[in-house]
């Protein structure tokens, strides 16, 4: 369990309020806010002159309610927008507006093939969260060929994959109560223990607590389903009606949306998925595209315990929500580097690719980045499917580029099974690379 943090003595806080503090103490503090750290962290701080790390916490808590505002009164729920958050936000507006802009970025055909690709990775990660036991190939497969789900885990997949092409289809529609209940049933479809509980919000009969996993500790109890009603008609104007009377940047209100559903729990079950879809459809609503391309909730995946304690923390310390904030930002920061790697990194697979382009000019830019592929994984077995979802395009368009090149003598065509062909590469293969 989080130690909770040491209560501030009232003429001790009145001080830091006034700003009676030293230097040393107010760049600690400044960078104790660019990751908006709670206590556990902020005691271990290193401080000269006699300060104690009381001191030091109340100027930390000083300099959040200065600049505080209310972001759900009747919950108490605040946020400090700091320096860092601001900055963070300026950067991404600037990003998601040039980003395709690039010399470097791929064109249309290129985005379409990303596009797939990550919509897919958002499913597969934000079900894995959600305890979801299956690979990541096993799962893209699935997707990519359209297999019937065969277990909970793949159902889970499948469900969030339809939900997030259902959102991408629907982002400039209003947000209502029954559309959130649209998106629980689409996200837990056939994943639930009790079926009459997919797109109903809870009741004051269902026992909904959220519990420490490792400690079975009750670490947040969700408000009163009473204030079911009343709480999605205010998120419904939350999310349609802008900035209203104080303005708060898209991209925090997207993740106020994120924060409030795990907040409220409107359902059973299912809400932490509802929750990620709703900030999702958020963002695209709010025209930031570039989120289609970028695995959120792969970042969330890979730090789960940090996800977890930005919700506690803000628990802990009055409803701060800064923490929620703060980690959700970085994790946009950590998504939108890993998009650009993946680009680059494809491009210059492209750019390897086009060199049999410019020394064979009967060979296309697919077929091209087929020798590529066949380069980087010699022992592999390819089909006209497999093709057809790579590049996107016809069965007859795949069939033509493979068979186009066992002709020229790159591949072999071999039988996988009574129906099915594959394709390998030729003995030739090497030597033809090689001229």
């Amino acid at each position: 369990m989080f130690e909770s943090a040491p209560l501030i003595e009232k003429d001790v806080y009145i001080k830091a309020l006034m700003g009676e503090t030293s230097e040393e103490a107010n760049d600690i503090v400044d960078k104790i806010n660019e990751k908006y750290e709670y206590w556990d962290k902020v005691k271990y701080k290193p401080l000269s002159g006699g300060y104690t790390s009381q001191q030091l916490w109340s100027h930390v808590k000083a300099s959040r309610a200065l600049g505080a505002k209310t972001i759900w009164a009747k919950y108490g729920i605040k946020l400090s927008v700091t320096n860092k958050m601001q900055q963070m936000c300026h950067d991404f507006d600037m990003i998601f507006g040039s980003f395709w802009e690039l010399d470097t970025m791929p064109q249309t055909a290129d985005k379409k093939r990303y596009l797939a690709s990550s919509l897919m990775e958002e499913a597969i990660f934000s079900s894995q969260m959600e305890g979801a036991v299956t690979t990541r190939a096993v799962a893209k497969e699935m997707l990519k060929k359209g297999i019937s789900p065969q277990n909970k885990s793949q159902q889970m997949i499948s469900n969030n994959y339809k939900t997030i092409c259902y959102i991408v289809e629907h982002k400039d529609e209003p947000l209502t109560a029954e559309n959130i209940r649209l998106i629980h049933s689409l996200m837990t479809n056939k994943t639930l223990k009790n079926e009459e509980d997919v797109g109903r919000f809870r009741t004051e009969q269902d026992d909904v607590v959220v519990e420490n996993q490792l400690t079975g500790d009750v670490v947040h109890t969700s408000p009163p389903a009473s204030d079911l009603a009343e709480f999605i008609d205010d998120l419904c104007q939350f999310f349609n009606n802008g900035n209203g009377k104080v303005f708060i940047h898209p991209i925090i209100r997207g993740i106020i949306v994120h924060f409030m559903i795990a907040y409220m729990h409107p359902f059973v079950d299912g809400n932490g998925r509802t929750a990620r879809a709703l900030f999702y459809w958020y963002m695209l609503k709010e025209k930031y595209w570039l989120t289609e391309y970028m695995s959120i909730s792969r970042v969330i995946a890979n730090s789960k315990r940090s996800y977890e304690d930005a919700l506690l923390y803000t628990e802990l310390d009055g409803c701060d929500i800064g923490y929620f904030v703060a980690y959700n930002l970085r994790v946009l920061d950590i998504s939108y580097r890993q998009l650009k790697g993946y680009i680059e990194k494809k491009q210059r697979e492209k750019q390897k690719a086009n060199m049999f382009i410019v020394t064979n000019r009967n060979i296309n830019e697919r077929q091209a980045q087929i020798i590529q592929y066949f380069v980087e994984h010699s022992t592999a077995v390819v089909t006209v499917k497999d093709m057809q979802n790579r590049f996107l395009v016809a069965s007859m368009t795949a069939r033509k580029d493979l068979v186009d090149l066992v002709d020229k003598g790159y591949l072999v065509e071999i039988a996988i099974n009574k129906v099915k062909m594959g394709y390998i590469k030729s003995d030739a293969f090497d030597e033809l690379v090689r001229v």
